[in-house]
């Protein structure tokens, strides 16, 4: 099966591109794959710095909806694919540039979320429909990039914010024009490239281990609300309806018992 994504190394740049029209979502099988060549990436020394970005109409719209649908088993596998990606993100021994285009949705946050430098398209849009789609998580990585009340309104909402604003939130290094995109990603890699690796390895355990809490097990207690989701009705009807394109019809939880 052909994997959903391409990879280049140049220049002690690796480039990992995704590439799984129509929306860049991913199966549970994707996932364990990008997760495996990240990790893989990050032990190469042939590699010093990795880009992760992408073809098509956006960057990520994150787990297939679809697949979840035909069986809802399969969550824990897209929990496990999903944790093990953005940890070897966060914990890659070599900075992680991540560069967005489009809509960044779901799985597509926990990456940019992960990484250590976000670059956006001006076309580019976050946002997190978990709740839409009968789901919890990515709440964590979206507080590593934005205020606590400013996830809280997305999460609730459902409502996307733009570029620019996540430019002004500090989130987001350089807004740039799409065709721009990639190109701005690599100059900033090459910046990166150019150091010591062994200074720019220790400068990177040494930031991660100062920030705040502990990020992979801030998202494994997100992905428990997941699975306990899961077990509702609503949850099965939020996915069914996304799939089928109509509108969701839910019970009250009196209704439910």
């Amino acid at each position: 099966m052909t994997k959903p994504y391409k990879v280049t190394i140049e220049g002690g740049i690796a480039e990992l591109v995704f590439d799984h029209p129509p929306v860049n979502a991913f199966s549970s099988k994707g996932w364990a794959d990008i997760a495996a060549e990240i990790e893989g990436l990050g032990e190469n020394d042939d590699v010093r710095v990795i880009i992760v970005a992408a073809e098509g109409r956006g960057f990520c719209a994150g787990v297939d909806i679809k697949e979840l649908a035909e069986d809802d088993n399969l969550i824990v596998k897209v929990n496990k694919g999903n944790y093990d990606t953005f940890k070897a993100i966060h914990l890659n021994p070599k900075p992680v540039i991540v560069a967005v285009h489009g809509f960044v949705l779901g799985g597509g946050i926990g990456i940019s979320g992960a990484a250590d430098i976000i670059v956006a398209s001006e076309c580019a849009r976050f946002g997190v429909p978990e709740v839409d789609r009968g789901a919890m998580g990515g709440g964590a990585h979206l507080q590593r990039m934005f205020p606590v009340q400013k996830v809280r309104y997305m999460y609730f909402t459902g409502d996307m914010i733009d570029a620019q604003e996540a430019h002004r939130l500090g989130a987001v290094e350089r807004v740039v024009p799409r065709d721009e995109l990639r190109i701005t990603a690599r100059e900033i890699a090459a910046k990166i490239a150019d150091k010591s690796p062994r200074m720019i390895r220790i400068a990177k355990e040494a930031l991660t281990g100062i920030e705040d809490g502990n990020l992979e097990n801030k998202y494994r207690s997100e992905q428990g609300f997941t699975l306990e989701a899961y077990t509702s009705p609503d949850s099965q009807e939020a996915r069914d309806s996304f799939v089928e394109k109509r509108d969701a019809s839910f019970a009250t939880e009196k209704e439910q018992g």
